[in-house]
């Protein structure tokens, strides 16, 4: 192997390795709930930005998970953000449950709802939110380990 494949094979290997380190921090997903695309992620607080924090009056914790939830009418065209009502809570594996607070955002077109919630280091939460609108309601479940920096 030339110097050159073996330096670029070194720097293939260190890109996989950094994504495979870095992509457990964030948990998201999207699933389709009735008519709605849900999109969320669970995160731990202390990546946030502190001016982010402060301007939505997020505590920033290396204990402190950040859950942010978009729901887009699936059907519509565009797929348009969606203003729902959510509530539900976080379960550690002792079975104990942490409410949560949603707290609703609107920047032009964009809705989104952010809660936060305690976790110890290494703690698997799972996470039971019921979203809806009108007679509409569907139930999103999710789990997410968490791990204290």
């Amino acid at each position: 192997m030339t110097s050159l494949m073996k330096s670029f094979a070194i720097g293939l290997i260190a890109i996989v390795m950094a994504f495979m380190v870095t992509a457990p921090v964030m948990a998201e997903g999207v699933t389709r709930l009735g008519p709605w695309e849900v999109r969320y992620n669970a995160f731990n607080s202390t990546l946030l930005r502190p001016e982010m924090a402060d301007q939505y009056d997020l505590e920033r914790s290396q204990y402190l998970a950040t859950l942010n939830i978009v729901v887009f009418a699936a059907e519509e065209p565009g797929k348009p953000a969606q203003q729902v009502e959510l509530s539900g809570y976080a379960m550690n594996p002792l079975s104990q449950q942490q409410q949560l607070e949603f707290q609703e955002v609107i920047e032009g077109e964009s809705v989104y709802y952010l809660a936060q919630t305690r976790f110890t280091n290494a703690e698997t939460l799972r996470f039971f939110i019921t979203i809806e609108q009108g007679e509409t309601q569907e139930e999103l479940t999710f789990s997410k380990t968490f791990m204290a920096n």
